[in-house]
């Protein structure tokens, strides 16, 4: 099948009281447009182009890298039947189309799969829904036979049609040899004074061509967004079907309303995720994994039985398993930890590797640092990686031990088994096994005098 797809993405969007065009405001950090466009690319399509108007560079640059897409500029918004005008010289003959709305992000493979299905010389598929409100919205209407005839847009809807409850969405295929015979044909003759594609489905019935009408799973797919609210909407659903899907994965979300995934999150067994936590980008996450409230982690690895504790943030790290991280710690990019490792309360990393069982406990910063296994980092450690222009790094040997409140001014290595001391400053190598003592004598002062206050 020569499966070709047309994106409807042109609208301004004024409801939105925004200067970015309405198909690019997000749902869960990824523009709307951008969820139809990955679903879309899951059915196989041989052609996707897509319609865009207002802010049509903004989209355009959006998308730069999806050099797949095909883009079609709609001048004038005159309907969603002349946006489809604008892409039919792009359709191949012998081609199904698939059309579908930029601001509706929800929608399923699976759905578009069955209209798809229903698709053949004789027929075309349209896809309605049930509303409890319909209030807005185009209804079907059947004949006494129940074959869907027209669709009849609220505005132009008599007092009787209006109590129809079967409504529709705008997604439809059809042949394209059906709608380049179709679409010369649409009037503007109506209350918006547009061209109509629902129009398409009474010249469908005029012609012999079947309209085979199916539905979605859920309303919630077929969920647009023309203002904040609704788009605060959309957020919601499309976080509630993440969370349930984790849920039935074997992960536990203490609140399901209080997580927030933005981008693809994989889970093992038996994972525990506490209160207003955000997964952001590709994020992995191993059997028996616990994460505490707050955490915001992006783009990282997670291994098995591994203990993020509350407030802590991690950005494109690799975590190996039976680590400990946190409270308040913050793994930068970069940033790898081998099996048992543990970073503590308020310290951060970035470009570190810690080596198995090696601890960093307390408020330290380790930066283009590697660190082998069994080390023993004191509270108040700086690697000092930057001089102002170059970054340079800092090796620290399998068990090593530095003393609180040091200093390690890169390039510099501490062999294995070597100890600096508290408070040192240390500029040079320090020797396997080796003690590095870098700091003033003390002087004890006798007599001393305390200042007063005046």
């Amino acid at each position: 099948m020569n499966l070709q797809i047309v994106i409807l993405a042109a609208g301004q969007g004024t409801r939105m009281k925004s200067t970015k065009p309405k198909v690019l405001h997000p749902v869960a950090g990824k523009p709307m447009v951008g969820h139809v466009i990955d679903t879309c690319k899951l059915i196989g399509a041989n052609k996707m182009a897509v319609v865009i108007g207002h802010g049509a560079d903004q989209v355009r640059q959006q998308f730069a890298s999806e050099v797949s897409l095909e883009w079609v500029e709609q001048l004038e918004q005159l309907g969603t039947g002349h946006a489809v005008q604008m892409a039919e010289p792009n359709l191949d003959d012998d081609a199904v189309v698939l059309i579908c709305y930029g601001d509706s992000p929800l929608i399923e493979a699976d759905t578009f799969q069955q209209l798809i299905k229903d698709v053949s010389d004789n027929s075309m598929a349209l896809l309605t829904v049930e509303m409890p409100d319909p209030t807005g919205y185009g209804r079907i209407i059947r004949d006494d036979s129940a074959n869907v005839i027209a669709i009849v847009e609220q505005k132009d809807a008599d007092e009787q049609q209006r109590l129809v409850s079967e409504v529709n969405t705008g997604v439809m295929a059809v042949a394209a040899k059906h709608l380049k015979q179709w679409l010369p044909q649409l009037s503007n003759d109506n209350a918006q004074g547009e061209y109509y594609l629902t129009d398409v489905i009474a010249l469908a019935a005029e012609n012999g061509v079947t309209v085979i009408a199916s539905q979605p799973a859920s309303v919630d797919e077929v969920m647009g967004a023309n203002n904040r609210v609704q788009l605060a909407e959309l957020e919601r659903c499309y976080q509630r079907q993440q969370v349930q899907r984790l849920m039935l994965n074997g992960a536990t979300l203490l609140d399901p309303a209080r997580v927030d995934i933005r981008g693809e999150l994989a889970t093992g067994r038996d994972v525990s995720i506490d209160i207003n936590c955000v997964f952001v980008g590709k994020v992995t996450i191993g059997d028996n994994v616990v994460i505490e409230p707050n955490c915001f982690i992006s783009d990282s690895e997670i291994g098995d039985n591994t203990v993020i504790k509350a407030n802590s943030v991690l950005e494109q790290a690799v975590v190996a398993e039976g680590c400990d991280i946190g409270p308040f710690a913050r793994l930068r990019p970069g940033t790898v930890l081998a099996n048992k490792a543990k970073i503590g309360n308020f310290v951060e990393t970035k470009k570190a590797i810690i080596g198995e069982g090696s601890k960093v406990n307390h408020l330290s910063y380790i930066g283009d640092c590697e660190v082998g296994i069994g080390a023993n980092i004191g509270a108040g450690t700086i690697t000092c990686n930057y001089d102002g222009v170059n970054k340079s790094k800092t090796e620290i040997g399998d068990g090593a031990f530095i003393g609180s409140n040091s200093s390690l001014v890169a390039p510099v290595k501490v062999g294995d088994g070597a100890t600096v001391g508290a408070g040192a400053t240390v500029t040079s190598d320090v020797a396997a096994g080796e003690l590095a003592v870098a700091r003033a004598k003390q002087r004890n002062i006798a007599g001393w005098k305390r200042p007063v206050k005046k």
